[in-house]
């Protein structure tokens, strides 16, 4: 197995035939089947079902694709590692996922150009399960996540406690209908708290994945949500909105996740930072 074919492989799910995998790659379809012919081999499975309608995977193909992801993500950090500019002495790769980057990410970031510029990092956006998995793999040297889950070589360590408190604009005095409710989506164990506390809540008119987007919605449009409380306070102090009086609260924490066998030194350099992006947030 090499990367090369690992991409072919990957080029061939995304695009779903042959002939468009060989156009994305600039190679021809004969190279394309090629190695796939040669990956096959090497499996001793099928990975593809070719057909009039192009290519789909087989049971073991889609067993292997997670697999091929991982490859091509290890290699493609080992090489920016191996490739890094002078002057630095290693690459922090991070993911998160979306809802963390503003303010979060942004604060931490800044904090290490300015405290560690011998580190280059490299920083994506993901689902909370594909972070957990790159860091698994050692794809990634850290994730931030809410609610990080236990999983084994895996370290935990909490960066802050929040909370999700419902809100709504003012004038309070307005009446709201169920469609003024904005479903925010905080993930699974939100909503599982969610339903529990509100089991007969209409489901509502717009459901929205991004905290910012949603708030930013309802202040335009007039209405209520569940929202973090560091992100509502300045609409609160200005009046624009206000808490709704006896409503559940519910916990978000975040987590920094990293593989137990990561070198302390540079978790170190990386926990201060983020600590540092915490408190920032938090004012």
């Amino acid at each position: 197995m090499d990367i090369i074919t690992a991409r072919t492989f990957l080029e061939i799910v995304k695009t779903g035939s042959f002939v468009r995998a060989a156009e994305n790659l600039h190679i021809t379809q004969t190279a394309v089947s090629a190695r796939i012919r040669v990956l096959e081999q090497q499996l001793d499975r099928k990975v593809f079902i070719r057909n009039k309608a192009g290519a789909r995977l087989t049971p073991a193909g889609d067993q292997f694709f997670r697999f091929a992801t991982s490859l091509v993500q290890i290699w493609d950090r080992a090489r920016r590692t191996v490739a890094l500019a002078p002057g630095r002495e290693r690459v922090v790769t991070i993911g998160a996922e979306l809802s963390q980057w503003n303010p979060l990410m942004r604060h931490w970031l800044l904090w290490m150009r300015r405290e560690c510029p011998e580190i280059a990092v490299s920083a994506y956006i993901d689902t909370a399960d594909s972070l957990m998995a790159q860091v698994q793999e050692g794809a990634l040297d850290v994730a931030i996540l809410y609610a990080a889950p236990a999983r084994s070589g895996v370290v935990a360590e909490l960066l802050f406690e929040e909370k999700l408190v419902l809100a709504r604009t003012t004038p309070a005095d307005q009446p709201l209908s169920a469609d003024d409710h904005v479903h925010v989506d905080w993930g699974e164990e939100f909503a599982v708290n969610y339903h529990a506390a509100f089991p007969d809540a209409d489901p509502g008119t717009v459901s929205i994945s991004y905290g910012p987007l949603a708030l930013e919605y309802v202040l335009a449009k007039g209405g209520s949500g569940y929202f973090r409380m560091a992100a509502l306070r300045p609409y609160l102090d200005d009046g624009s909105m206000v808490l709704v009086p006896d409503s559940p609260e519910f916990s978000y924490s975040s987590y920094a996740v990293h593989s137990a066998n990561a070198d302390e030194g540079v978790m170190g350099r990386v926990r201060r930072g983020l600590r540092a992006a915490a408190k920032a947030s938090a004012e």
